[in-house]
């Protein structure tokens, strides 16, 4: 099995009230936001953005998410180096880690067991 595409794009911020207008500017709908500053936003049928601020020391990052449709059934290549397998997500996911040969890391997330 493999990946389905880009499922999200995971970006953090200093200031998520400024981050989500922005957003909303360019035509995203806040799906829903969390109690300690982060959220979802959606426009149209492709990737959702899911935003979170992150402290001023921190420099934020950018992390496309890939889809996979069941953790169980995926297995990654040879050479693809998983630096965390799939893992339950406190957000009702479940999420894997992998890295590419020039170092950056990219998050899999499937569907949380049924």
């Amino acid at each position: 099995m493999t990946t389905e595409g880009i499922e999200a794009v995971f970006l953090e911020t200093h200031n998520w009230g400024r981050a989500a207008k922005f957003w909303q500017g360019l035509g995203y709908e806040l799906e829903f936001a969390t109690d300690h500053a982060s959220g979802l936003l959606r426009n149209g049928d492709g990737p959702y953005l899911f935003v979170a601020e992150v402290p001023e020391h921190k420099e934020p990052e950018v992390r496309l998410v890939l889809k996979v449709p069941d953790a169980d059934a995926f297995s990654p290549a040879p050479g693809v180096e998983v630096v965390s397998p799939f893992e339950d997500t406190h957000f009702g996911t479940r999420e894997m880690t992998v890295r590419d040969p020039d170092g950056r890391l990219w998050s899999l997330q499937a569907p949380a067991r049924n």
